[in-house]
């Protein structure tokens, strides 16, 4: 049986709405959270209360050490998340893990929005940990959910789908949270609360869409399932040249198990894909974009920005960190990894997060998506918890220690990543393999072996009448 490069896909609505829903109902709160804590009146909230339970004000050291502590935990949250992501996707699904992951993010708003009637702001901070698992999770999930139900040549740009509801997230809080909206006295509590509602809508619409394909085929082994999902996504009855694509890398695959995450660090087939995915995800998280976010008011206000300014400056840098995103989109090749290393607006990584969907194969896929959001958010949970001392220390030069993480994180991707545009999993796979110094057995007869699918075993049966 002969195998030939599949065609060309287009966007199907079934496809485009379960991008949709999983990027805005989860996606979008990542970006939300992250710029949402970005607000003086909780810090005033803080204060009040501590000066309510002790009789003195807070001391200004132990205000920033707090305050560092509450942004920091949402991180510190997604780093829980990701340990999650490998045990999660493969006993409940990628589907079934997002929808499960709601439930945190509709707890976490609950105890936000009602914080300041508790007049407890410990809530706050353990609502930023369940908040950030909730991130951690679906900052992984996502990509890999949407990776694995895209055609090749569409998975670049349905990958940075989430990254794009990210930066639409970020921006949303920044909106909201203006002083004339949400961002007062009265309404931070509504702002902090509003997280839930893209939760609830997810959690309403995405069991009517199907699981991951590969998902059903290579590891549950459900082959009618794997058709039926394709079929409504392809919009098309025939969908054998992709059912047998994954039973090619479901072969390939068999040969080396399952793959556990330190299973995943001795496996020298994997090397280079683990290094480069570790390299990524650390310059793209320790490129300080994320400080920005989290403590805008106060670095403009330190570069000498009007007060009453500050807050229209941090929503015009969202909305262009809106528009790097869409450009991105266009891109989604290596040129846009490139891109992504050399600019502040791509937060949060959106082609390091569709890189490993493409060189990671189905068995090891979990585990590496599990240490490469390790790595996102431990060095995110960096950023957040030592950006205000390292600003206190060095004011603007913090920026140049950034600028060099930037610009070898852009040289390692341009001179060791390979280009995926256009390619199947297993093409991908082949090139790792070289550059691994590994050789991968796929012989004719190994091709033939796998099963055919329907409308290939009618065409085999009128060939053998005829």
């Amino acid at each position: 049986m002969a195998f030939v490069p599949l065609p060309l896909q287009k966007m199907t609505l079934p496809l485009a709405l379960v991008a949709l829903i999983s990027a805005f109902g989860s996606s979008f709160q990542y970006g939300y959270n992250v710029s949402v804590i970005n607000s003086p009146y909780m810090q005033e909230f803080y204060n009040r209360t501590y000066l309510d339970r002790t009789g003195v004000p807070m001391d200004g050291s132990f205000q920033t050490l707090l305050w560092s502590l509450t942004v920091s935990m949402f991180p510190l949250g997604g780093l829980f998340g990701s340990l999650m992501v490998w045990p999660m996707v493969n006993n409940c699904g990628r589907k079934g893990t997002l929808l499960i992951n709601n439930l945190f993010s509709i707890a976490a708003a609950i105890l936000m929005g009602t914080s300041e009637l508790a007049k407890t702001f410990e809530v706050i901070i353990l609502s930023r940990v369940v908040m950030g698992i909730f991130a951690g999770l679906a900052s992984n999930v996502v990509p890999m959910f949407l990776g694995e139900m895209s055609p090749k040549n569409l998975r670049g740009a349905i990958g940075v789908v989430p990254q794009l509801f990210i930066t639409i997230g970020i921006l949303a809080a920044q909106i909201l949270g203006l002083n004339s909206i949400l961002g007062n006295a009265e309404g931070w509590p509504v702002l902090l609360g509003l997280t839930g509602i893209p939760s609830l809508i997810q959690l309403l619409t995405l069991p009517f869409f199907p699981e991951s394909p590969r998902y059903l085929l290579i590891q549950k082994g459900n082959e009618e399932q794997a058709r039926r999902a394709l079929q409504r996504l392809r919009g098309w009855e025939d969908v054998d040249d992709e059912i047998q694509e994954m039973y090619q890398e479901d072969r390939s695959e068999k040969e080396e198990g399952q793959f556990s995450v330190l299973s995943l660090f001795t496996f020298r087939g994997l090397r280079w894909q683990l290094i480069s995915i570790i390299v990524m995800m650390a310059g793209q998280q320790l490129s300080g974009v994320n400080g920005v976010f989290y403590y805008a008011d106060r670095i403009f206000e330190s570069a000498g920005v009007q007060s009453s300014s500050i807050q229209y400056v941090t929503v015009s840098i969202g909305a262009i960190n809106v528009v790097m995103t869409l450009l991105a989109v266009s891109l989604c090749s290596l040129r846009a990894c490139l891109w992504d290393s050399l600019s502040c607006g791509c937060l949060a990584g959106p082609i390091p997060a569709v890189m490993i969907t493409e060189m990671f194969l189905q068995s090891s896929r979990p585990a590496a998506f599990m240490v490469g959001g390790s790595v996102h958010w431990l060095s995110n949970f960096t950023v957040g918890l030592v950006f205000l001392y390292m600003e206190a220390g060095l004011g603007p030069y913090s920026f140049l220690i950034f600028c060099a993480i930037c610009v070898a994180t852009m040289l390692y991707i341009f001179f060791v990543v390979p280009e995926t545009k256009n390619k199947t999993f297993m093409e991908i796979n082949r090139i790792m393999a070289k550059r691994n110094k590994v050789e991968i057995q796929e012989t004719k007869e190994l091709k033939d072996s796998y099963p055919l699918g329907k409308q290939e075993e009618k065409k085999a049966l009128s060939s053998s009448e005829m």
